[in-house]
């Protein structure tokens, strides 16, 4: 009846329009529970303009885009909204557990990476096992990338990174589970020490059983799984979550940030790990025969670091509980992004797909066509080879190749090499972002960087040090011996085994694969570390004497390579990670421009899939080309009676001709 009355005399129903409002609203007020009083104005508010939208759209035009576009809401957890906490329902508030959380899953893959090369060090795993406990994480977070950006995407992204906060605790658990109970892991098993005597002394020694092998496995398996499925929650939805939420160039800084939170966690779990890889001085396996290491101690550090995380991952559960789906300012920032031309102009059009399987195809038929989207996906999957392959590689090559300790290695992988991907991540992204730069721009920053790691890294290949003589190998044994063979004259007699690998440094400044194969026969254990001594092998070099006039012969560990170049190996794989990184945060940024909003999760979900995809073609290439060396070697080996000549003799005997 209003309605009629102010249509037939409109100068006669503005005033009732003007007077009825505020009558309703303190009729409101008074009849508004004591429950109630907790929640602020600013919410009843907000009910009050969803409803009043409901009203006009009933009676006007279909739905259309604009009532979805404003999700913003109060911060509070469920129905407890406190009008106080209101002041932090905001983005950075937002970012700062977010970065936690993203820290924590990098500290679970640094512990886990480090945990799992122990392991499969002291494990004599099957083809199965080996194929399983290093791809589960891809595996499984290649199956549910898809879906994961599809409807999640469309959802609440807030609640889905709690539920990967939840997931990122729970894996982390799992990893710790094997390392719970110490019975599972300690067996006693006589072995004789390796040196050249008849009768050998038995000594303990500390071997995974299988009750604490197949916890392992099931654990880690299981672990990683969990792992997959929240990286992809927290690196698809994040990203998205991100560039919705702040101006279209500051996107790159956010990024560069989430990313140097995973490097910064991922290098300070080599630093807090480093501790547990110890092991012999030549660093050949996690815990030896002569360790007097505790391992009860060793173990419950383990399943204590890996809680640690967990406790910090889900110490950011209720925080970001209580974040809405959009938070404050979200709405005029994305109002602002659509008065901004697209890089393509109309020929990209944001169609809103439905939620059927149907129409998921089909999203990913037209980001599939699009060949600039799969050819920055390759892009940014040969760029993260870099960083994995420093991670997974660079302790071990800094070990060997400048003979330190396995825990000194680590460490400086850790806290000087690793870090600098963090900050070429973040530098990346201040960069792009300062500078405003252009999807063309974007591109050409990302293969300048290229260039320049790759300049960085020609000059690692150089440098290197020489090789430290090591008999049976590159070294035969002053002359009495033949490259290739460990057995020489000097120590045929000592029946030495070769499954048994523990090197020593002899007097001579040459290594030996054990003491047994140097020939000695007696060992002591000193202040400084064991010492053995009558070597059979070892005729040259300065002796030395300890505490009792006995001369040493040779000591535990590799020899030293006297090779000084290590900081300057370190200055330029610091330069190669660091240029390598500064295009990482470029490549994502123009993923995300090239697509529509409604497709750019998709999009970022088509982008890891291809890295995964990309590096398991790597792994079947590896598989093909070392099946076909198994075959020529078993075809050669029947031709020439299973016995294959080492051609490092005739080289080593044309040497001798020319001296």
């Amino acid at each position: 009846m209003p309605d009629a009355l102010a249509e037939v005399e409109p100068k006669a129903a503005q005033p009732q329009v003007a007077e009825n409002p505020l009558e309703t609203e303190q009729a409101k007020r008074k009849k508004k529970p004591k429950l109630m009083t907790m929640v602020p104005s600013s919410l009843i508010k907000f009910s009050t303009f969803q409803k009043k939208e409901k009203g006009q759209a009933g009676a006007t035009s279909p739905i259309t885009k604009k009532p979805k576009e404003n999700l913003e809401g109060p911060c509070g957890l469920g129905c407890i909204v406190i009008s106080r906490c209101q002041r932090f329902n905001t983005f950075h508030c937002f970012v700062v557990f977010y970065c936690l959380l993203i820290t924590s899953q990098g500290i679970v893959f640094g512990l886990k990476e480090l945990s799992m090369d122990t392991f499969v060090k002291d494990s004599h795993l099957n083809d199965v096992e080996n194929f399983l406990l290093p791809m589960t994480y891809d595996i499984s977070s290649s199956l549910v990338a898809v879906f994961i950006a599809y409807y999640g995407g469309k959802g609440n992204i807030p609640r889905w990174v709690t539920f990967a906060s939840f997931l990122v605790g729970c894996g982390s658990l799992l990893f710790a589970y094997p390392y719970f109970t110490e019975e599972d892991f300690k067996a006693n098993v006589d072995i004789e020490e390796d040196i050249c005597q008849e009768m050998k002394s038995a000594q303990a020694c500390r071997k995974t059983v299988p009750s604490f092998h197949v916890k392992y496995l099931v654990s880690f398996i299981l672990g990683q799984t969990v792992q997959g499925v929240a990286a992809m929650i927290l690196y698809i939805l994040g990203i998205v979550f991100i560039d919705n939420s702040v101006a279209i160039h500051s996107t790159g800084i956010y990024i560069g940030l989430m990313d140097a939170s995973f490097v910064f966690g991922y290098s300070l779990s080599f630093g807090i790990a480093a501790p547990l890889l110890k092991g012999t001085k030549n660093g050949t396996s996690a815990i030896s025969v002569e360790d007097s290491y505790d391992i009860q101690s060793w173990l419950q550090h383990w399943w204590i670091y890996f809680g640690l995380v967990s406790i910090i991952a889900w110490s950011t559960l209720i925080p970001l509980s209580c974040f809405p789906h959009s938070v404050r300012g979200t709405a005029k920032i994305k109002a602002e992004k659509r008065k901004q031309p697209h890089p393509f102009g109309g020929q990209i059009k944001d169609k809103e797909f439905e939620t059927s399987i149907k129409d998921l195809f089909a999203t990913l038929w037209v980001l599939l066509k699009n060949p600039i989207l799969i050819c920055l996906a390759l892009t940014k999957a040969s760029g993260s080879f870099v960083f994995i392959g420093a991670s997974e590689y660079l302790p071990l090559y800094i070990e060997t190749q400048f003979s330190l300790t396995r825990p000194i290695a680590t460490k400086i992988a850790g806290f000087v090499l690793l870090p600098a991907g963090g900050l070429g991540v973040l530098l990346g992204g201040i960069i792009v972002s300062t500078l405003h730069m252009s999807c063309k721009a974007l591109m050409r920053f990302v293969m300048v960087t290229s260039a320049v790691s790759l300049i960085f890294f020609g000059f690692v290949i150089f440098i290197n040090c020489a090789p430290v003589p090591f008999a049976g190998i590159n070294e035969d044994y002053s002359g009495t011996g033949q490259l290739g063979n460990l057995t020489a004259p000097c120590n045929s007699h000592c029946k030495c085994s070769s499954s048994f690998y523990s090197a020593i440094c002899g007097r001579d400044n040459i290594g030996y694969f054990s003491p047994c194969y140097a020939g000695c026969t007696l060992f002591k254990t000193l202040n400084d570390g064991k010492a053995y001594y009558n070597c059979s092998c070892i005729q040259e070099g300065l002796t030395t004497s300890d505490e009792q006039g006995d001369f040493i012969d040779a000591r535990p560990g590799a020899c030293n390579t006297k090779c000084y170049k290590l900081p300057l190996f370190i200055a330029f794989i610091f330069s190669t990670i660091l240029f390598s990184a500064l295009s990482n945060t470029p490549c994502t940024l123009t993923i995300l421009r090239i697509v529509s909003d409604n497709q750019r999760s998709l999009a970022l979900s088509l982008t890891f899939m291809i890295l995964r995809i990309f590096g398991s073609v790597c792994k079947l290439f590896t598989i093909f080309f070392t099946a076909i060396a198994y075959c020529l070697y078993k075809y050669m080996s029947k031709r020439d009676g299973d016995s294959l000549h080492i051609p490092v003799k005739s080289v080593k005997v044309k040497k001798k001709g020319k001296k």
